[in-house]
C-alpha cells in the first residue's frame, strides 16, 4: 500500500479505494453489582453467526493495550471478529491500567468467571464458534477456563505468551523487581486469611507491579501464593480442544516456552515460535502473531 501511495503522488494522481475498516463498538454487562465492558470488532461483511475470537489482556492490564488492539484490528482485516474484554479487577466498569494505588480487591480466579460470563453472552447474541484468546496472565486463565469445562460453543484456545511458574518463581520476581524478601509480607497476609480476615487491607506493600500499594489480605496471598495451575504447560496438559500456544524467542517475561512444553503436547496442541519476539509482539511481529492466530482458526479445528 505504501509502495503505490508512494508511486500515485510521484505521478501527480490518485486513485486509492481502501479496503472497509472494522470499527470497536464498546459492550457492557452486569455482574455481581459490577458493569464489564468490553469492546465487540466485526470483521467487515462479518456477523457474529459467523463465529468470533473471545480476547483476555495480561496482568492488571486493559482491552486498549497495544497488543490486544493489534490483534483486534489485524483479525479484522483477515474476516475474523473479535470482542476484547477488560477483567473487572473488582471495579466497576474499568478502563486502562489498573490503579497501583489501589486498593487491590481482585482474586485471579473471578478471571475465569467473567470469561464464562462473556461467552454466556456472546451465546445469547447468537454468536458462531468461539475462540478463546489470552495474553500472558491472560493467557493462563483462559487456559484454566477451557480446561475446567467451557461451554460447548468454545472450539479452540489460543495462548499468547502464556504464564509459567514454578515453586520459587514468586520469590525471585518479588525480590527482582522490589528489593525486598517476600515472606514477611506473605506470612502476614496468610495469617490475616486463616484469621478470617482476608477482606483486611495491607497498606503499603509492594505488588505485582506496583510499589506501596494498598491491598487486601486475600489477595495478596492468592496472586503470591503456591498454585501450580499459574503453570500455564501444566494446564494445558487437561484441555482436549484444539490449542494454539505462540511464543517470542526473544520473550523475557514468560521465557522458554518450547522446553516447557516438551513431552506435554499432544494431537490437540500447536506450537508456533515467532523468530524476534518479544512478550508483546510488537511491531511486525504483531502481524506474525496474527497470521499464526488466523491459520489455526482457518483450518476449523475443533468445528
Amino acid at each position: 500500500m505504501f509502495r503505490i501511495l508512494a508511486l500515485c503522488i510521484s505521478l501527480g494522481f490518485c486513485l486509492v479505494v481502501l479496503p472497509p475498516q472494522a470499527s470497536a463498538e464498546e459492550v457492557k454487562i452486569k455482574h455481581k453489582g459490577l458493569a464489564l465492558n468490553a469492546d465487540l470488532t466485526l470483521a467487515p461483511g462479518k456477523k457474529l453467526s459467523d463465529g468470533v475470537v473471545l480476547m483476555t489482556h495480561g496482568d492488571m492490564a486493559h482491552k486498549g493495550m497495544e497488543i490486544m488492539v493489534l490483534l483486534r484490528d489485524k483479525l479484522a482485516e483477515k474476516g475474523l471478529s473479535t470482542l476484547s474484554i477488560n477483567l473487572s479487577l473488582a471495579e466497576d466498569d474499568r478502563h486502562g491500567m489498573k490503579d497501583c494505588a489501589g486498593p487491590q480487591r481482585h482474586i485471579d480466579s473471578n478471571a475465569m468467571v467473567e470469561i464464562a460470563q462473556w461467552v454466556a453472552w456472546l451465546k445469547g447474541k447468537g454468536a458462531g464458534p468461539i475462540t478463546v484468546l489470552g495474553h500472558s496472565r491472560g493467557a493462563n486463565q483462559t487456559s484454566r477456563y477451557v480446561a475446567a469445562g467451557a461451554d460447548p460453543l468454545v472450539k479452540n484456545a489460543v495462548l499468547v505468551a502464556p504464564a509459567i511458574w514454578d515453586p520459587g518463581k514468586p520469590v525471585r520476581r518479588f525480590k527482582q523487581r522490589f528489593k525486598k524478601d517476600l515472606g514477611p509480607v506473605m506470612d502476614k497476609a496468610k495469617a490475616l486469611v486463616q484469621a478470617g480476615k482476608g477482606g483486611a487491607l495491607m497498606k503499603g506493600v509492594d505488588f505485582a507491579f506496583c510499589p506501596n500499594s494498598t491491598a487486601a489480605a486475600a489477595t495478596f496471598a492468592d496472586y503470591y501464593g503456591a498454585n501450580p495451575d499459574f503453570d500455564t504447560p501444566s494446564v494445558i496438559a487437561r484441555i482436549k480442544m484444539p490449542v494454539l500456544i505462540v511464543t517470542g524467542s526473544a520473550d523475557r517475561v514468560n521465557p522458554g516456552m518450547p522446553e516447557k512444553m516438551k513431552g506435554r503436547t499432544g494431537a490437540n496442541v500447536t506450537l508456533v515460535e515467532v523468530d524476534g519476539a518479544g512478550h508483546f509482539f510488537r511491531d511486525l511481529f504483531g502481524e506474525d502473531l496474527a497470521d499464526a492466530v488466523a491459520e489455526f482458526i482457518a483450518k476449523g479445528a475443533g468445528s
